[in-house]
């Protein structure tokens, strides 16, 4: 049986931040459906970097979201089928740093995206995706469902937060479910996922490839902020998701243009210190300090997602536990540093096997 129904072979799909760790896994995906992958996005923003090393015979275009003129004439040129939405500025702490570039990125930057696609007539389905952090976090114990308000923090939460309104107001304007197959052509649905993890991502300020990093230079990691909770889960399964939404919308099936939640159940929700000693079991180089830092810039400290409305009208739950992720990621990196080989097509064959 086809995944996804055999709904991506053969379509044109426009994947912005391709280069990006997401972005990267979810161009292989849709490379393997059979799906003619169209890539817009920045350089890669590390080196070594997955999509460079996954060497896929995609279409990769470097530009910035933010060059509106550009990502027309892209859209123009390769007439996508479906846009998948994941270029952005990703990091809070760097959007403290540099506010207005990551407002500009992330806010305007979809918006040129959206206009892009509005504007031109072969594209049928957008899935735009944001994050967890797009939720105005009150540190509850529960999680935060779909219809939860906006908000955001820092600079990086509140440009998601804003996009998810801006993503709403597309919506109700311009692709307004009830107009739809009349007035216009497109649906619009706006995904959010929890922390991801996986092979292949390196980027600064994240726990896994700070670990790596470490382990690589022989040195023990430092942990900020051994306490804080995150929903932990391999970076497959939100993508898994949003494949899934997207079939949806390509079949023409108005109901899934909304806002979903994509996250591990409850017990993927652990602290980072609890992750690094996941991990070390699966990795004996591992070593860390904990160094609390008094001075730290705010950053969520309790935050996860209900996904029940994935559950019940996706039937989309996550197939690998927490054991499974920690195992897989660090099977990923010892695999790279000590074979020199990626295993990535082999991790994504063992995911869809899996039984969920």
């Amino acid at each position: 049986m086809e995944q996804f129904s055999g709904t991506y072979k053969g379509k044109t799909v426009l994947l912005t931040g391709h280069t990006g760790f997401k972005g990267s896994w979810l161009s292989l995906w849709l490379y393997e459906m059979g799906a003619k992958v169209v890539g817009y996005s920045l350089e890669a923003p590390t080196s070594p970097s997955h999509i460079e090393l996954l060497d896929l015979d995609i279409i990769s275009v470097i530009g910035d979201i933010r060059d509106k003129d550009k990502l027309k004439d892209v859209f123009a040129k390769y007439t996508p089928d479906i846009v998948f939405h994941l270029a952005a500025q990703p990091l809070v702490r760097y959007s403290y740093e540099n506010p207005v570039e990551t407002f500009e990125t992330n806010i305007m930057g979809s918006i040129n995206v959206f206009e892009a696609a509005r504007q031109t007539s072969s594209v049928k389905a957008i899935v735009n995706i944001t994050s967890d952090k797009a939720y105005e976090n009150k540190e509850w114990i529960w999680g935060y469902r779909e219809n939860d308000a906006m908000g955001g923090y820092d600079p990086y939460s509140a440009s998601k937060g804003a996009v998810e309104l801006i993503a709403s107001s597309y919506r109700n304007s311009f692709f307004n479910n009830n107009d739809y197959g009349v007035k216009h052509h497109i649906l619009l649905a706006s995904c959010r996922a929890g922390n991801v993890i996986g092979g292949g991502d390196w980027a600064e300020d994240r726990l896994i490839p700070d670990i790596i990093r470490a382990v690589n230079n022989g040195e023990k990691v430092e942990i900020r902020s051994p306490k804080s909770t995150r929903p932990w889960q391999h970076v497959l399964e939100p993508l898994s998701g949003y494949l899934l939404v997207g079939q949806k919308l390509l079949e023409g099936k108005k109901e899934f243009a909304e806002g979903w939640n994509f996250g591990p159940s409850d017990e993927g929700s652990i602290t980072v210190k609890e992750v690094v000693e996941y991990i070390k079991q699966y990795w004996d180089k591992i070593d860390y300090v904990i160094n609390e830092d008094k001075n730290k810039l705010h950053e969520a400290n309790l935050l996860k997602l209900d996904c029940s409305k994935a559950h019940f009208k996706l039937a989309w739950k996550a197939k690998w536990n927490s054991e499974q992720t920690f195992e897989k990621t660090v099977n990923w990196y010892r695999t790279y540093y000590e074979n020199n080989e990626v295993n990535s097509l082999d991790q994504l064959r063992s995911y869809i096997k899996a039984k969920g």
